[in-house]
Formats: C-alpha cells, structure tokens, sequence
C-alpha cells in the first residue's frame, strides 16, 4: 500500500517532445494535493538515454522509498517493456485511447516514432509557425505597428497584464501571429486608440486584471516605484477598461488564468481557428 507524500517525483519520457505527456500528467496531477518533483526526458531512442532514465527512477525510488510516477509514449517496444519493469507506476498516455480508436474502426494500428512528424510532408505548416513566431518577437510589447495587415490578433492592455506570454504561446502553440501593445502611464492622461489601429478594430483584443494582481506582479519587479502602487495600478485599469467598453473591444481579466486558459478563450471570443502542429 503506497504512503502518502506531500511530495513525489514524476517523470514525462517521450520517444518524442514530451509536450503530449506534460500536458496529460498536468492535467492527471491537477486532480491531486500533493507537489510533484518534475523531470522530463524527451527523444529517448538510444540506450544510453534509456538507461540514464531508468537509473534516475531507481535512485529516486531508493531515495524516497516510494515509486515514482512515469507518464510516458515509447513506440519502441524493446525500450517499453525495460520501462515498465522499473520501480515506478508506469502509465503510458495514449495506450488506452489508441485501443479504443483500434476496437471502434477495426484498423491496427502503425506506431512511429513521434519526431518523425517535425518536418517532413507537413514541412509548410512548420515553416508557417516559425515565421509566425519571428513575426509575434517583432511585434512584442509595442516594438512596431508596421505590418498589421498580417496580424491575426492584436492584444491590448497595461503592462504586465499578460500580453507577451499570450502573444508567444499562441505563435508557437497554434501558428497565430500576434501584435501586443502596451498602454502606458503616459497613455493614460489622453488615452484613444492609435491611428494605425483603426482599421484593424476587428483585430483588437483586450486583457486586463485585477488591480491587486497587477500591485504584486509589478511590486515584484519594481518594488517601492510609482509604476507599482496600487494607486497607479487602479488608475491605468480603469482607464484601459473604460476604453474597452467605449470602442467596443472584447477583454478579458487574466487574473487567475493560466496562459493556455487565456490564449484559449481569445480564441473563442475572438473566432480565430486553431492551427495545429
């Protein structure tokens, strides 16, 4: 009968990125009170890699007395079955849905490697997502506002409201190309929307957050400064929700969202499609 720990070691191993079994494990650990100590191992295709990672799992089971938990994809059945035989709870993230997709349309199915889908016949879609990545680092936190007839959304809102963690994980994550701008204290006095964003109203979207939030983050960066009173906090949001609401732009408050959870209903709200690698 397994302890129970107010830590535990976890480890995400992948033939591929891993970014499929991080995701799965964040959401599995979500549901659970204890802190998981996070290890990732992405491309073990070789022994020595494979090896590396079993001795990790053994030492981490000597160490703790418990089995740590693995959330892994191996298509290599050799390297599976070593995994699996090692002190750990072992739970691979697509067995069981591939056998449910296999029992409902009666196919085999033809296990790959997953890094042989990087670049290959869906070489065009990579390039599209590198380009809008390029494309989101020039146009960060008011860098430029040239080329926003390119743009598929343009965030807006104080600094530190979330803009750039937004910004870049909608370029990397779905291939958007994103424009994010800052309003600052010196907007605030006369603050109207820039000329240039005129004609792209249908692109322009809103974050704000609470004012509390925005003291400690800015506090944390900044402590003791005008930029990070709560005064100057609440006189900016107010500010930048009163334009929001004037020109009709749809927002959002960030507060408590994670980033994913923010890209996620900006693209809802906003209508944008998914593009997925």
């Amino acid at each position: 009968m397994e302890i129970d720990c107010q830590s535990r070691d976890v480890f995400y191993v992948s033939d591929g990125t891993a970014i499929t079994c991080e995701t799965l494990g964040h959401v599995v650990l979500g549901q659970f009170s204890f802190v998981p100590n996070e290890k990732t191992f992405p491309f073990v295709e070789t022994d020595d890699k494979l090896s590396e990672l079993i001795k990790q799992i053994e030492h981490s089971f000597q160490r703790n007395g418990v089995r740590p938990l693995v959330f892994f994809s191996i298509v290599i059945p050799e390297f599976r079955t070593r995994l699996l035989n090692a002190p750990a709870h072992c739970y691979d993230v697509l067995e069981s849905i591939v056998q449910r997709v296999k029992d409902d349309i009666q196919m085999e199915p033809t296990p790959k490697l997953q890094r042989s889908r990087s670049v290959g016949k869906d070489s065009n879609t990579y390039f599209d997502r590198i380009a809008a990545i390029e494309y989101t680092l020039a146009h960060d936190d008011g860098i430029s506002t040239k080329g926003l007839d390119q743009a598929d959304v343009i965030l807006l809102g104080v600094s530190r409201s979330g803009k750039t963690p937004t910004s870049l994980y909608m370029a990397m994550q779905f291939g958007l190309r994103v424009v994010n701008y800052p309003f600052i204290a010196d907007d605030i006095r006369a603050l109207k929307l820039l000329p240039e964003f005129e004609i792209h109203r249908h692109k322009l979207f809103g974050l704000t957050i609470d004012p509390e939030r925005l003291t400690e983050i800015r506090e944390n960066r900044l402590s003791g400064s005008d930029y990070a009173s709560t005064e100057q906090c609440q006189t900016e949001l107010a500010t930048v929700e009163a334009l929001f609401r004037r020109e009709a732009i749809p927002y959002i408050n960030t507060s408590s969202l994670s980033v994913e959870e923010i890209s996620t209903r900006i693209l809802e709200k906003a209508g944008l499609k998914r593009r997925l690698f």
